[in-house]
């Protein structure tokens, strides 16, 4: 259960659409293709439940790590189940499981990752720095274990934003995760004056 608030929600919903709007942007420039994204949910959730949302462990998905340094230390994960990994890569003809497909879904990850924080970053007045992303390829229990272990004990919440990406009318789906260093959300929103 969520300790916060709808107006906070409302809030971190917010910042997401902003963040998706100017990532819908970057990756339309970057694929020469027309790319819509929304974020029909969010939600803050403690890590376990986060985990749930994201998924059955046995499941295959494509992740992009991308971690955050600065005032506000956190990971971004974005989750592709694998059919919405083949249909991304597929437009260009590309096997999501191949040197190229890796490259490309990190592309696109980067870029989302990259635009919603430095959305975060201007609206809380915090310098957040997105690191080169890892491409990875297992099943989501294992993804989320490498890269929870990765960070320590430091996570105790996550902000999940389910998104809906139309590239060239292909509709993808991805979950992307916000697992922020402890009190990290809290903190988001504090500055955000909620």
């Amino acid at each position: 259960m969520t300790a916060f608030t709808d107006m906070q929600l409302d809030a971190l919903r917010e910042l997401a659409n902003i963040g998706s709007g100017n990532a819908g942007t970057a990756l339309s420039s970057m694929l020469g293709k027309s790319v819509d994204i929304s974020v029909p949910t969010a939600a803050a959730l403690p890590l376990a439940e986060a985990v749930a949302v994201a998924g059955a462990p046995g499941e295959l998905r494509y992740g992009v790590v991308v971690p955050v340094v600065g005032d506000f230390e956190a990971i971004v994960l974005l989750l592709f189940p694998e059919p919405d990994a083949r249909t991304l890569c597929g437009i260009y003809g590309i096997e999501p499981s191949t040197p190229d497909g890796h490259s490309m879904l990190g592309e696109v990850g980067n870029i989302l990752g990259t635009n919603y924080i430095n959305v975060l970053s201007q609206m809380v007045d915090m310098v957040m720095e997105p690191a080169p992303p890892q491409v990875v390829e297992d099943m989501l229990g294992s993804i989320l274990s490498s890269v929870l272990l990765g960070r320590g004990d430091g996570i105790d919440e996550a902000l999940v934003l389910d998104s809906e990406l139309i590239v060239e009318s292909e509709q993808c789906s991805l979950s992307f995760l916000l697992l922020p260093s402890h009190g990290g959300i809290k903190q988001l929103l504090e500055r955000l004056g909620l």
